[in-house]
């Protein structure tokens, strides 16, 4: 045990270095999205992510949104338990086949209007997984998609911008 301690001070950390901190990126990113969403749905943009099958790399990333750093709360935006509550399906990973119908009744269970985004590369075409016999393929396999964010997993600045893409592409098209 002591010899461990004492390689474990000698020894060079095994973790990755943070990414460099872009405040200014975030902070414009998310307040844009902020003033879409209210000027588009009059109110703040509500979120239920959906786990359909995957390794939770996305998750972690979706799940990094909501630390201190990213503060999604701070720009209006928020995670909702019901997706009764929500207008935007955030899904992640390849739809397995045990959480098909799952994925079925919570996008018939979202109120019009709502979008659903297809998060990471699992979630757009079943990625590593395509052609398992428990994948039923990808997102839109499943249910009509509305945005696709790319990455494995995708940054939590990238899916801020490409939410705020989606939210300005719809109000463009209202207009």
């Amino acid at each position: 045990m002591r010899k461990l301690l004492f390689q474990s001070l000698v020894q060079m950390s095994l973790t990755e270095p943070a990414p460099p901190a872009d405040d200014a990126a975030l902070k414009e990113v998310g307040q844009a999205l902020a003033n879409v969403a209210r000027r588009r749905l009059g109110r703040s943009l509500s979120i239920r992510e959906v786990d359909a099958g995957s390794c939770n790399g996305c998750e972690l990333e979706i799940h990094a949104l909501g630390n201190a750093y990213y503060d999604l709360e701070r720009f209006g935006l928020r995670f909702v338990a019901s997706p009764r509550h929500a207008d935007v399906l955030l899904v992640t990973g390849p739809v397995t086949r045990n959480m098909r119908v799952a994925l079925e009744r919570t996008w018939n269970a979202t109120p019009d209007p709502k979008w659903v985004v297809a998060t990471g590369d699992c979630a757009r075409d079943g990625g590593c997984f395509a052609g398992s016999y428990a994948v039923a393929g990808g997102v839109s396999a499943v249910v009509p998609v509305d945005l696709h964010i790319p990455g494995c997993p995708p940054p939590p600045l990238e899916i801020l911008r490409r939410l705020l893409a989606l939210l300005e592409a719809g109000a463009a098209a209202k207009i």
